[in-house]
């Protein structure tokens, strides 16, 4: 008996076991554009003790032999894939039935899931390194040079590598497929038509009852028109620039009754009027991608999907064009392996595929769903290596989530974050921005991980609140950290606490205050007020007044060292008392006047008591003293002096002594000189005149 052998077969298949120890019986497959394809093997074996193991992930080709000779351009058809599943199913005949499924190496992303990070990077940059990073290199891409935007923040969150490289391509409107060589496939991904590759013409031939056709042809064609919408609207919001108009719309309504059907989405997940316009133009040709779809039936094995064709000999000329394979489905299966036969067989395989108008532009429906993020979650703010605060003209900050396992806990950790304050207008509102190491809590609009904000800060075991709880639970307030390389007792505080009987404002600037009143300002205090300053203090009143009332009690100023002076450039400084006293009691040193224009009135209504213990009072006038008065009473213990120049009054106990060059002694009366004993003395002459001079 003969060894079984694939050499002389239509079709075969060839696994890393070599040779002929896995035989090719039959292949169910399908494959569509921007789907991972599949392939269902029955495979036939002498062996029983295949291991299975050893077959996962390999390599497997099936090639299926043209019918058209070489010389005539004709070429054998490759389905390459790697084993995902492989089983033992029994025997047949004199063979053991073994069954293989064959998924791209694409298919393997499936298998992977992460939370990551890409910033800066265009749709297709990010793609090449997520399938690089999972070390694969069979790939390429066909796009149009330009057109895609570079995404500041995209992340990848709790999905496969394979759902986020799909959904990213969906958005972006690339589609993708496989090329098939032995023992090799590549992954296409194309944004264009125009990049895909022709396997020629294929006539169009009826079936018909008992009869067999040569050659390759398609012998069914079925096509089929249906709605879909006309219009198509998206817009969104740019923060950076609010007022930009990002709304974009396409109008390109097919011509047939309920063509005008309008689709609005929001947000469309751009931040330019040129990039909305892109991506209603890719949403609205993915709407109407299948509009007019063809489906057919053909026994040529060069229909593959991605591939385009030109349809010939159908009966509809308007259907004899060119168009492009966007699914299809296979069944190949081979004549079975009699035992000790070797002879050559016919292979028997069928095609069912889709197509579309190769002037409509494809793009492959959005299926990937978006990953939702349940909820908030909290992150660490990161920043600059020796910041403590960095931010930008907006307030944002930067954060690493803690699932993000790349991140470094610097400033390339995330985009700029917009943090949530208690009131945001222009040029007003309130700042309290998250500094470097704290917790904050971070939501995302519509859960979208692409859009992060932050709207809370928590405490944690390392970040401890700045009261001892639970101790002080009556206590709240703001207390900040002095920045930079600021230690517990650098801060600025507002506490408040309400523990009943014990209520207190508390206020701490670690350096200055400064407090701005546009208009009044009250100060209404229950009780004392007590103020204790160690430097200076300057009290300005530009314009107004400035007034002391003390309804009762009593005013003490006590400069223990230094001067008090009070200046007054122009007006007037009055001091009144309308009931009680007004003492200035100076313990050592000089009590000074100065006015240098004008005068100074003391006005008493009864005494005025002007006294110095051990030293004297003296007052000076540059023209005259003035006293005015009823009654006038100077009392001295030892003497009594006025002076004038070189003459003098003097007073004392036991006598009055006047000295002068010359006295004059007028009265327009009377003149009485009265004493016990008299004695007028002229060293020179003494002159005695009168109308009547008497001498007795």
């Amino acid at each position: 008996m003969s060894d079984p052998t694939q050499s002389t077969r239509s079709v075969s298949v060839s696994t890393p076991l070599g040779g002929d120890v896995l035989l090719f019986k039959s292949m169910s497959a399908s494959e569509g554009m921007s789907q991972l394809f599949e392939y269902e093997l029955e495979l036939l074996s002498e062996q029983s003790d295949i291991d299975l193991n050893d077959m996962l992930g390999q390599s497997v080709t099936v090639r299926l032999e043209s019918v058209t000779p070489a010389a005539q351009g004709g070429k054998d058809r490759f389905f390459n894939g790697q084993v995902s599943r492989f089983s033992y199913a029994g025997t047949l005949d004199r063979y053991h039935l073994y069954q293989a499924t064959l998924r791209p190496w694409f298919w393997n992303l499936t298998r992977t899931s992460t939370c990551r990070i890409f910033q800066e990077m265009t749709v297709p940059d990010i793609v090449a390194e997520v399938l690089r990073k999972n070390g694969f290199s069979d790939f390429e891409f066909s796009l149009s040079s330009g057109r895609y935007r570079t995404w500041t923040y995209c992340v990848q969150y709790r999905e496969t590598d394979f759902n986020f490289i799909c959904r990213l391509l969906e958005q972006e409107g690339i589609y993708f497929y496989f090329h098939h060589q032995d023992n090799q496939h590549f992954l296409a991904m194309t944004d264009s038509v125009s990049s895909h590759n022709s396997v020629g013409a294929i006539p169009y031939f009826p079936p018909r009852e008992n009869a067999r056709r040569e050659g390759e042809f398609i012998h069914e064609w079925y096509v089929a028109s249906e709605v879909c919408p006309g219009k198509f609207v998206t817009d969104d919001f740019n923060y950076e620039t609010p007022k930009t108009e990002l709304e974009a719309r396409l109008d390109s309504p097919e011509s047939h009754q309920g063509a005008d059907g309008e689709i609005y989405d929001y947000p469309g997940e751009y931040s330019k009027p040129n990039e909305g316009e892109t991506y209603a133009q890719i949403r609205l040709e993915e709407l109407q991608t299948p509009h007019i779809v063809a489906e057919a039936a053909s026994n040529c094995p060069r229909i593959s999907v991605g591939e385009l064709f030109n349809l010939e000999n159908f009966p509809r000329e308007d259907q004899n064009q060119e168009y492009l394979i966007t699914s299809a489905s296979y069944q190949i299966k081979s004549n079975a392996y009699i035992s000790g036969s070797g002879s050559a067989d016919e292979g028997l395989y069928s095609c069912q595929f889709s197509c579309i108008d190769r002037t409509r532009q494809y793009r492959a429906p959005r299926l990937t769903p978006k990953p939702v993020v349940q909820g908030p979650q909290t992150a660490f703010v990161v920043g600059r290596k020796g910041e403590e605060i960095d931010t930008d003209k907006l307030g944002r900050v930067k954060v690493q989530f803690h699932w993000d396992r790349e991140g470094k806990m610097d400033e390339k950790s995330s985009c700029w974050v917009r943090v949530s304050q208690n009131w945001a207008g222009k040029l007003w509102g309130g700042v309290f921005l998250p500094r470097i190491g704290q917790e904050v809590i971070v939501d995302f609009l519509e859960g979208d991980p692409d859009r992060p904000i932050i709207t809370g800060r928590v405490y944690n075991g390392e970040n401890t609140p700045p009261y001892a709880l639970p101790n002080n639970k009556t206590q709240s307030g703001i207390k900040s950290r002095s920045t930079k390389q600021g230690e517990e007792d650098n801060f600025n505080e507002l506490r408040f606490e309400d523990k009943k009987g014990e209520e207190e404002v508390y206020f701490h600037a670690e350096k200055n205050f400064t407090r701005m009143v546009e208009n009044d300002d009250t100060l209404n205090v229950g009780n004392d007020q007590t103020r204790e300053i160690h430097n200076n203090r300057t009290t300005t009143i530009k314009e107004g007044d400035d007034q002391l009332e003390i309804e009762k009690g009593h005013r003490n100023t006590l400069i223990s060292e230094g001067n008090d002076t009070l200046e007054i450039k122009m007006g007037n400084h009055d001091t009144i008392v309308t009931q009680g006293n007004d003492t200035l009691s100076l313990e050592q040193g000089d009590m000074k006047v100065n006015i240098d224009v004008g005068k100074q009135v003391v006005k008493v209504a009864e005494n005025i008591e002007m006294s110095s213990v051990n030293s004297s009072i003296k007052m000076d006038g540059n023209n005259s003293i003035e006293m005015s008065t009823k009654k006038c009473i100077i009392e001295a213990l030892s003497s009594i002096e006025l002076k004038v120049g070189g003459s003098s009054i003097k007073i004392e106990p036991a006598k009055i002594t006047i000295k002068s060059p010359q006295i004059a002694i007028s009265a327009d009366g009377k003149l009485d000189v009265k004493s016990p004993m008299t004695t007028v003395t002229g060293d020179g002459i003494l002159t005695l005149k009168g109308g009547l001079t008497k001498i007795n």
